[in-house]
């Protein structure tokens, strides 16, 4: 099911709440546009519009929708994602068990959608798009810049995995998607980024009114019942690896016992006598 763009009240949304105002300047980033290679990938020319059919969507457009549909949709917080068909939920966690990065298992690859603060105008995919492209080039990989349905994507061809990157800007946000796979898993016209760009399609943002730095990752919530889940998991892990130390700690003390060597009763004695003997002392 796809969303219908509904139309925003107040024309360009100027009656929105004023937030980030003061880190809505990213000049440091016009570097990327110094050389003539550069600017020809990532120039200033304006992405396809987007139409009523096709999102990502600000939470707020669709909020009255998003009820009937709920059990379709992977709600984190900050993003509600559609789920490709078979595909499994992987979630990412820091070693103190909270949610890091939620990514959607396909059998073509993996796609990782996530959602990062953005100024009130656009253009920070094209700057981010500049440092991934520079990164990448750096570690090796060979990037291409390709257009799609909003505009540029990246592409990069890895040792390990290639690697499609769609971005777009929001009303204060900006939304990534990454797919990766294998060898050629990330072209033009495969299964992978077929889906990679339905999910992007159907993705609706929820940015919330705090003041953000821009580029700062929007938070990602689990659902209850999924939190739970991995809570407990984590708690058995925990369980687990305690119980193998324990096991190894058992182990250890149930060998033979430590004996100190005894002290000799008198002085050791070699070919030639005793220690004292041969230094003369006796």
């Amino acid at each position: 099911m796809v969303f219908g763009r509904k139309k925003s009240k107040g024309g360009d949304r100027d009656d929105a709440p004023q937030y980030d105002d003061e880190y809505t300047e990213y000049d440091e980033y016009e570097e990327y546009d110094e050389t003539v290679d550069e600017a020809d990938e990532f120039g200033d020319e304006p992405a396809p519009a987007r139409g009523p059919e096709i999102g990502p969507y600000d939470y707020e457009d669709v909020a009255d929708r998003l009820e009937a549909i709920a059990e379709q949709r992977l709600d984190l917080g900050s993003v509600i994602v559609p789920v490709p068909p078979g595909g499994q939920l992987q979630v990412e966690m820091t070693p103190d068990g909270t949610p890091q990065a939620v990514h959607l298992a396909t059998q073509h690859g993996r796609i990782t959608v996530a959602a990062y603060a953005a100024p009130k105008s656009a253009g920070q995919w094209r700057s981010v798009a500049a440092d991934l492209a520079e990164t990448l080039r750096k570690d090796g990989a060979q990037v291409s810049v390709v257009q799609g349905p909003w505009g540029r994507e990246l592409h990069a061809v890895t040792q390990g995995a290639d690697l499609r990157f769609i971005g777009v800007d929001g009303h204060r946000w900006m939304v990534r998607l990454v797919a990766a796979g294998p060898t050629g898993a990330a072209d033009e016209n495969t299964p992978l980024v077929a889906a990679a760009r339905a999910v992007m399609g159907e993705t609706v943002v929820r940015r919330g009114d705090e003041p953000l730095p821009v580029r700062e990752p929007l938070p990602v919530v689990l659902p209850q019942e999924l939190a739970d889940q991995l809570a407990a998991a984590h708690q058995q892990q925990l369980a687990a690896q305690q119980q193998a130390m324990q096991a190894q700690m058992d182990a250890m003390q149930g060998g033979p016992a430590y004996q100190p060597e005894a002290a000799p009763t008198e002085p050791r004695r070699g070919a030639e006598g005793s220690a004292m003997q041969q230094l003369g002392l006796n």
